[in-house]
């Protein structure tokens, strides 16, 4: 069963491995996630089920800490909203 919105905090992230780790555990990503972005691609777009809603709390401060890291993910989000529609979680960053 997919759940309707999954809420993220990152507000509070100050490196790579943390926010793999908070994304595995609010996307339900298996044990043996990898941690990086292929990892991240590989599991949103075939391993787990993706919220409706995908809601991203303290976007501002987490791209100014991990610029990389948030071009990257949201270049994840965007490109499964473009290969996968009907997969795809409908992201909120605030």
């Amino acid at each position: 069963m997919t759940l309707e919105v999954v809420e993220i905090d990152l507000s509070e992230v100050t490196s790579s491995s943390e926010l793999h780790s908070i994304l595995s555990e609010a996307l339900g990503f298996p044990g043996w996630y990898g941690g990086n972005w292929d990892a991240f691609w590989d599991a949103i777009t075939g391993l787990v089920p993706m919220p409706a809603q995908l809601k991203i709390s303290g976007w501002e401060s987490f791209s100014r800490c991990l610029p990389g890291d948030a071009r990257l993910m949201q270049k994840c989000l965007a490109d499964m909203k473009a290969e996968y529609p009907e997969r795809a979680s409908n992201v909120v960053f605030g």
